[in-house]
């Protein structure tokens, strides 16, 4: 049984206003692991739901510090395992229309929760379970893809969330074959900097593109330590010291990778 919005908003008062953690259950055909490394400072927020023969999840960068970013996570959070459960859980639930549906909403309880205009790079999916189908929106996350095909960076179809109330949204379809991968990464990766250079998606894409590894888990975790190591060069800090403006605002590391098994 789904937990309704008004248990899940007194389970988020219950933990101060912080998004409660994702649980997925062991799924048929797909690995999926979300990792953060070390403190989270910002608004980076992950979350997924299953509901019938598909699983739908949201990964967003919602700006600002943790102590802002977070009430509107949690609040972000109910809207979204609810109307995830409401829009997927019939059988006969059009998965492209869902998506928009789903992505309709989240961004107005973006706007909602943080009473006006708040920028969230966000990207929302619902992947098929018995099919190897995800039908997506990026709305301004990395999201590169491995396939026997090659691997290309998505494009992202769409302005971050929480900008402006009246939207249209257009998901696009994504056919997992065996061992396909998805990675997508926040911006406190993709945008991290050491001095004037940035770690960028080619580096990230060339890290999917040479992992030999079907493990969700140590391809989020090889991405974040190679951020981390960008980042941690000596020469960074004095140039943080020259250049205080230019620090990234975006000091949470996260990844998301789904693998097809094989």
């Amino acid at each position: 049984m789904a937990t309704s919005p008004t248990e899940l908003r007194a389970s988020s008062a219950t933990a101060g206003l912080t998004p409660l953690p994702a649980k997925l259950p062991q799924l048929d055909g797909l690995h999926m692991k979300a990792r953060y490394r070390a403190d989270r400072r910002g608004g980076d927020f992950f979350d997924g739901v299953v509901a019938g023969p598909r699983v739908v999840f949201l990964l967003t960068d919602i700006a600002g510090r943790r102590a802002e970013a977070h009430p509107i996570a949690a609040e972000v959070q109910v809207i979204f395992r609810a109307k995830a459960q409401e829009i997927f859980e019939p059988s006969t639930a059009n998965e492209s229309d869902g998506i928009a549906q789903l992505a309709w909403h989240l961004n107005r309880a973006i706007i909602d929760a943080a009473h006006g205009v708040r920028m969230a790079p966000a990207f929302v999916g619902c992947f098929n379970l018995s099919l190897g189908i995800l039908t997506y929106h990026n709305a301004g996350l990395l999201a590169i893809f491995r396939d026997r095909e090659g691997v290309p960076v998505l494009e992202t179809g769409g302005i971050p969330m929480g900008l402006f109330t009246h939207l249209t949204y257009e998901p696009a379809l994504l056919a997992f074959e065996p061992g396909a991968r998805l990675l997508l990464v926040t911006k406190g990766v993709s945008e991290r900097r050491r001095g004037s250079a940035t770690f960028g998606g080619e580096s990230i894409r060339r890290l999917v593109e040479n992992s030999n590894t079907d493990s969700a888990s140590q391809i989020c975790d090889a991405v974040l330590q190679a951020a981390h190591e960008f980042r941690s060069h000596p020469l960074s800090r004095f140039y943080d010291f020259l250049h205080p403006r230019r620090r990234s605002e975006h000091d949470d590391l996260t990844a998301l990778t789904l693998v097809r098994a094989g």
